[in-house]
């Protein structure tokens, strides 16, 4: 063993001697990093005493956890020296400049550390002082002030056990069976238990300050009897005089001490002699007592015979542990009983018995007789006998078997995904870094699900994680064994494809990926179908490095994605400037917002039976200052995925309802909702805000929402839509016949309108399944007795088509392209035949 090994455990064994890791909070610790902060002035400070394999905090101001893992604790590296550490900042050391608390929350910057040195010299941790901010190093006088505290910390943790015993000392005194005095050299009582005091029928602050000669007539001749002699004792018979006068036989053992060079006074334990006999009934009673309680101990406790090794005693809970009967194993030795791994125990016992004055745990796991498996934590400890100083070696034995599996469930969870089984994300970054770090050849597999948000909403989240689970295995029968396969997300999967020519096996690995999981998935509650987008990104071809690697993938899957379901897509260096494109289009987009330029233009919406304009439906438009005209479509998705929705939601809707409330009283205006915005969590506060700030009333409102919006969260969608109906707005169903499970929300709320996609109509020329649709779905609206929008109507024939079927309103170029709300008005008051002309 190094020498550096030799140190480190001596270290860990006055750490643990010490007996202070994972207890409770301590006022004095507390003060001492309160103190410590405001001396230095900084937020962050702590105690902390460094294990093999944590850091962990006895006292703590600032940070939100107990403990780190010591790879993470700066003051890990006060442990090589007995001088105070200080870094000035901490994001500039190669040490530390990854350091979560450094990189990432809460962004810590100045470091000071005073190791806590213990009188033998071992290294504890340190107390330890951080702020956010880069500073200068300490004063000096700072530097005297964390040394001192240190110094104070540590003899607080060297003195606190003997304290704890001084007080266990006393408790036990205090509620000891046997009736205690104590008094000072000049023979004044100075301390008295209860039950000395109850034998003498008065109370322990009466004794104190009396003469012990007028409570016990033999005193001055026993304590004469010792002469100059210190630490001695006697016992004798004597009598004692009781608060009522009477005289009481006792029995006393008195004792002398010393207190330095000086006598310190002198004990009396005394006994009532006419409830002797009692008392011993009652100590035989105890002892069977106390052979109750290790019997029925939860822990196996034994007792050995250290000169032969044979077994004397052992209870109930070891005969359950190892699998036998106690009756085998008294007489015997540990390697008789155990043949494959008695030499073992023997040795621990020679480790234990060479050591006598401190506990020797050790942990071995046990092969029973029935050949089950136990892993056992063993104190063994050397007690003195009667015979001869050192003749027992008692043992305590816990089960810790389900601890340790605990500990490698915990190991495996940190490694791997508990739904999947497959590696995880922490686990595959750090397995590509190394892959990365050592040049190997491999193809990046970026795989995403296509519409299992779709599963989740229609079957519910416990069919979407059997889902997941499946995933997991189909994706893991298609690697090689050099090969890695994680979830690094919801419904996010990578695979690594290593070894042989991975460049040539991505493709045929990706389209077994897309075949594998567009086979449909059972669960309880129906058949789910899904299918998966794959992105691929090879290494060293494209990057060089983990996160440049891990870029390209998404890049190559956003491209995948974005081309429609099941799509494979390599990445390409134009893909990057695809992806910077759209992000600067996404900042234009945040600078149009906040300079007023997206804009509105509304479609009119013709009834059928009059041919006047009904309403208008209101639609964003934004000319960009070099662009030119960006597609609504596009500006629209670049502010779903953004988060910029919702603010431009806002300010469209409050417009929308400024220009409606220009127009003749009976046009309404028709404003569509983003599931993002509608699932924002404030619709209908935004939208009573709107009509309330323009002044339109309730009825000349309607907003039209997807399917979407609604499988999202069904329940609380229709609640919401029940509030805005309450309040007088009209509620439509747009591009109704392109999602999912649509009959069924029919059943739950009774919309005003539905609005044909206009796939449908487009359909009407070509397409025989087109026009069943629509008059399925205008019958459904009859029976339901809901108003039909058929949009995107552009000829004649679309038109004479749709008013045989049944539909109730018509929108489209036909009539007239979007507009201005001035024209809308103007077109408002014309009558029915405006639109014909506008168009």
């Amino acid at each position: 063993m190094s020498l550096e090994a030799k140190r480190e455990r001596e270290r860990l064994g006055a750490l643990a001697r010490l007996q202070i890791l994972d207890t409770p909070a301590e006022p004095m610790f507390d003060q001492i990093t309160h103190v410590a902060a405001l001396a230095i002035g900084v937020p962050y400070s702590a105690v902390t005493l460094v294990d093999d394999r944590r850091a962990w905090f006895k006292s703590r101001r600032g940070f939100r956890s107990g403990e780190i893992p010591r790879a993470y604790s700066f003051c890990a590296h006060t442990l090589l020296s007995p001088e105070l550490m200080e870094v000035t900042d901490l994001a500039a050391d190669e040490r530390f400049v990854d350091h979560p608390m450094v990189a990432g929350h809460p962004g810590l910057r100045f470091y000071a550390g005073a190791p806590l040195v213990t009188a033998g010299g071992h290294h504890l941790g340190a107390l330890s002082v951080l702020d956010t901010r880069r500073r200068a190093n300490l004063s000096a006088a700072e530097r005297k002030i964390l040394l001192a505290l240190a110094r104070i910390a540590v003899e607080q943790i060297e003195t606190r056990l003997a304290r704890s015993a001084g007080e266990i000392a006393q408790q036990m005194v205090e509620s000891a069976p046997v009736a205690v005095l104590y008094t000072d050299a000049a023979g004044q009582i100075v301390y008295a238990n209860a039950l000395g005091a109850g034998m003498l029928g008065t109370h322990p602050f009466e004794l104190i300050g009396r003469p012990a000669s007028a409570l016990l007539p033999q005193w001055d001749a026993a304590v004469a009897a010792f002469g100059s002699e210190t630490d001695a004792s006697t016992d004798y018979a004597g009598e004692a005089r009781h608060a009522s006068g009477r005289m009481i036989p006792v029995a006393l053992t008195l004792s002398s001490c010393r207190l330095g060079a000086e006598m310190g006074g002198y004990g009396v334990i005394m006994r009532d002699e006419t409830v002797r006999r009692a008392l011993e009934r009652d100590n035989a009673e105890a002892h069977a007592f106390l052979d109750t309680i290790i019997d029925h101990l939860p822990a196996m406790l034994f007792v050995k015979d250290s000169a032969t090794g044979r077994y004397l005693l052992t209870n109930r809970a070891g005969e359950q542990l190892m699998g036998r009967p106690r009756s085998e194993m008294i007489g015997r030795t540990a390697r008789e009983l155990y043949p494959a791994c008695g030499d073992r125990y023997e040795e621990q016992d020679r480790i234990a018995l060479a050591s006598p004055a401190a506990e020797q745990r050790f942990e071995n796991e046990i092969l029973r007789p029935d050949g089950s498996r136990a892993s056992l934590r063993t104190t063994r400890i050397v007690l003195d006998g009667p015979d001869r100083p050192g003749q027992y070696l008692l043992g305590l034995s816990e089960d810790v078997t389900e601890v340790r599996r605990a500990e490698a469930e915990i190991l495996r969870l940190a490694h791997f995904d508990s739904l999947t089984g497959l590696v995880n994300r922490h686990s595959y970054v750090d397995q590509l870094d190394e892959l990365m770090a050592s040049g190997t050849e491999l193809a990046l597999l970026s795989i995403d699900l296509d519409r299992f948000k779709a599963v989740n909403d229609q079957f519910g989240h416990v069919a979407g994680d059997v889902v997941l689970a499946a995933v997991g295995e189909r994706l893991q029968a298609l690697v090689e064994p050099t090969d890695v396969v994680a979830r690094v997300g919801g419904d996010e999967f990578i695979m690594l494809v290593v070894g042989d020519s991975p460049a040539s096996r991505a493709r045929g690995v990706a389209e077994a990926v897309i075949a594998a999981i567009a086979q449909p998935f059972p669960t309880s509650m129906g058949t789910a179908h899904v299918g998966a987008s794959v992105g691929i990104v090879l290494a060293p071809v494209h990057a060089a490095i983990t996160s440049e690697l891990r870029h390209c993938g998404d890049v190559a899957l956003y491209r995948a994605k974005a081309s429609g379901r099941g799509a494979i897509c390599f990445y390409h260096p134009s893909l990057d400037e695809a992806a910077r494109d759209r992000r600067a289009l996404e900042l234009d987009l945040r600078a149009a917002m906040e300079r007023g330029e997206i804009t509105l233009l509304y479609q009119p919406v013709l009834k059928v039976d009059t041919g006047a304009m009904a309403s208008a439906e209101a639609l964003a438009r934004w000319t960009h200052p070099t662009r030119g005209p960006i597609r609504p479509d596009l500006f629209i998705a670049i502010a779903e995925e953004s988060g910029l929705i919702v603010p431009l939601g806002r300010m469209l809707l409050r417009q929308a309802c400024i220009d409606a409330a220009t127009w003749p009283d009976h046009l309404a205006v028709a404003v569509n909702l983003s599931p993002v915005q509608f699932h924002a969590g404030d619709v209908y506060d935004t939208v009573i805000a709107a009509l309330a700030d323009s002044g339109l009333p309730p009825r000349r409102l309607k907003l039209e929402v997807t399917e979407n919006v609604v499988m999202h969260d069904v329940e609380r969608t229709f609640v919401e839509l029940e509030r805005l109906r309450a309040a007088g707005i009209k509620i439509l169903m747009d591009d109704f016949g392109t999602g999912y499970s649509s009959l069924s929300y029919f059943e739950r709320f009774p919309f005003d309108k539905v609005k044909i996609d206009q796939s449908f109509v487009r359909g009407l020329d070509t397409s025989r399944a087109a026009g069943a649709i629509i008059k399925a779905i205008v019958g459904l609206g009859e029976a339901l007795g809901m108003a039909i929008v058929a949009e995107g109507v552009e000829t004649c024939a679309q038109r004479d088509a749709l008013v045989l079927a049944g539909c109730t309103h018509l929108q489209g170029y036909l009539f007239s392209r979007p507009v201005s709300s001035a024209s809308i008005a103007a077109l408002g008051a014309a009558g029915p035949d405006a639109c014909a002309i506008a168009a």
